[in-house]
């Protein structure tokens, strides 16, 4: 993401791990000696973590950089951490005179690359305007769903309650197919084409077929992400008292795929929870 922004725009970037320091200079992007100063006196923050904790942790505490961004700035944050979090961070950023742009989004680091991602937004209008340079750089599709921080978080929720379904169900399918002897390849081409056909399939379904080669597919989404993202969708649905029984089974194959040793694999390794082998290995 920060490789595509500096295609347009001005970037500045601090990373713990020195080798991606040498990236992002290669890139065109300046770096810094630490994150307080990689903020100061940016119109805008791109923040990635991976939870509402350490969202929390890189604002506000003992390294954080609020205090240290400019009034009238924006916190963009990119990543999906649920709703929990986000009215409590808004607040104490509106305490400094910093919006909050809730962008949650979808497509991977080639996508990324290429300023292909799905961007979802919850944000007040002056802060998206704010925010749009930079976010417009980064999707192909940038969709607005709500003016309050948290309601990108929503529907990024709900998004992933379908994604995390869809990758489970096709490894299922695939694993059954397997176990009545079909070849794999033709079943895979055979229900793309037909009513059974979704993107995730299509996405996911040759990686799956992968997961039992050496190595693994290649890791374009971690397994543990949806370990994650399901515990998310399935907070969600309790506390708005809503069965979810087909999520819940779908974070159960997560769940016992990181425990199986398969958290950093990528998500289509869920196949090898189902079908730990090949029927004909």
């Amino acid at each position: 993401m920060a490789a595509r922004l500096a295609t347009g725009l001005s970037v500045r970037g601090f990373d713990v791990a020195r080798e991606r320091m040498d990236l992002a200079r290669a890139a065109g992007i300046t770096t810094f000696d630490s994150a307080l100063d990689a903020v100061d006196g940016a119109d805008a923050l791109l923040l990635a973590v991976r939870n509402g904790e350490q969202l929390a942790e890189v604002l506000f505490g003992p390294h954080g950089v609020a205090p240290s961004l400019k009034e009238g700035s924006v916190v963009i944050l990119t990543s999906t951490v649920g709703t929990d979090a986000i009215p409590g961070v808004a607040a104490r950023l509106a305490e400094v005179g910093v919006g909050l742009v809730d962008a949650p989004l979808s497509g991977g680091p080639v996508r990324a690359g290429e300023g292909d991602l799905l961007i979802v937004v919850g944000a007040s209008p002056e802060d998206y305007e704010k925010a749009r340079p930079a976010l417009a750089l980064l999707a192909s599709t940038l969709t607005v769903v709500g003016d309050r921080p948290g309601d990108g978080q929503a529907l990024k929720t709900v998004n992933q309650l379908l994604c995390g379904v869809h990758i489970a169900a096709a490894a299922e399918a695939l694993a059954l197919a397997d176990a009545l002897g079909l070849d794999p390849e033709r079943t895979l081409s055979a229900l793309e084409a037909g009513a059974a056909g979704s993107f995730m399939l299509s996405n996911r379904g040759p990686r799956i077929l992968e997961a039992y080669t050496e190595g693994g597919a290649e890791v374009l989404s971690r397994l543990d992400i949806f370990v994650k993202d399901m515990g998310i969708v399935g907070r969600a649905a309790r506390t708005a008292g809503l069965a979810a029984p087909v999520a819940a089974a779908a974070e159960q194959l997560y769940l016992l795929g990181q425990s199986h040793g398969l958290a950093a694999a990528d998500d289509s390794a869920v196949i090898r929870v189902v079908a730990p082998a090949r029927r004909d290995s």
